[in-house]
């Protein structure tokens, strides 16, 4: 394993209550970025995929859409894969495998199912990097699907919707969210999150909510790699809080709550909430 001494000890310390933020992964992608052997930039590539997978959705919908710059790939990379899928192209190795298996599955898709493009690629996503072959980036990864489908399957029980519809993976852990009808899921036992991430459901305002389950992650992530002084599992946690703080310094309460209920409007989707439900 690669000894990143100097370029972690001269990384910036990083709070969640930073109020102002003068480093950006973009500046890491093209100061820092170069420094990492090939094999280590394989796994930090899996943090910048996220950006990709927004411009890909983005572009999907409208080729001239305005994308992000953060990502590993241009807008006309991600236009050229698309139409190299679109075409049966054999799959160049520069682009991730999952990208591929999405775009073929989303062109299959009829115009009344689009809205299921996101929970699509997500599966993709996470599935692709839970395979990387690292521990602790395999971890995270499978934390946060956890994560986003404990909270996703708690709110559709809330609002009496089918809890397999908003579950997306295939592992065990997604399979008892999905299917499981206990209180827990009968995740308790398995999961030591998932007391705290259900007191964090309960918790009536979004933005404060949202607060809370960063604070878990940045938690998770400070244990996870206690052990880990001067590695690429501390780049990674470098610069997945960097991206934190910086989502946190652009959005003011009342931009947190528009954010929030759009993710609840998403949650419903196609489905009628029954009227003594609705705020």
């Amino acid at each position: 394993m690669t000894n990143y001494y100097c370029l972690v000890a001269g990384l910036p310390d990083l709070s969640l209550d930073d109020g102002k933020l003068n480093y950006t992964v973009v500046n890491f992608k093209s100061e820092l970025y170069p420094e990492l052997s090939d094999k280590d930039k394989r796994l930090i590539d899996l943090f910048y995929l996220k950006f990709d997978n927004a411009n890909l959705l983005k572009l999907l919908k409208d080729k001239e859409a305005e994308t992000a710059s953060e990502g590993n790939f241009s807008s006309e990379e991600l236009l050229a894969l698309a139409a190299s899928v679109r075409e049966g192209d054999a799959l160049d190795k520069k682009y991730p495998s999952y990208l591929y298996e999405f775009v073929a599955a989303y062109l299959e898709l009829p115009a009344e199912e689009l809205h299921r493009a996101e929970d699509m690629l997500a599966a993709y996503y996470y599935a692709y990097a839970m395979k990387c072959g690292n521990e602790f980036v395999s971890s995270w990864f499978e934390f946060n699907l956890n994560i986003n489908n404990i909270l996703a399957a708690l709110a559709a029980r809330k609002y009496r919707m089918d809890v397999s519809q908003v579950v997306v993976g295939d592992t065990e852990v997604c399979e008892m969210v999905r299917t499981s009808n206990a209180r827990d899921f009968g995740l308790t036992e398995m999961l030591d999150y998932f007391e705290p991430l259900l007191r964090i459901a309960e918790t009536e305002d979004l933005v404060e909510r949202e607060k809370k389950i960063d604070v878990l992650k940045w938690n998770w992530m400070e244990d996870a790699v206690f052990f880990n002084y001067f590695t690429v599992e501390r780049i990674f946690v470098f610069l997945l809080r960097l991206e934190m703080i910086g989502r946190w310094i652009a959005m003011d309460k009342e931009k947190g709550s528009e954010i929030f209920r759009q993710m609840i409007d998403k949650l419903k989707g196609e489905v009628e909430i029954p009227e003594e439900f609705r705020k």
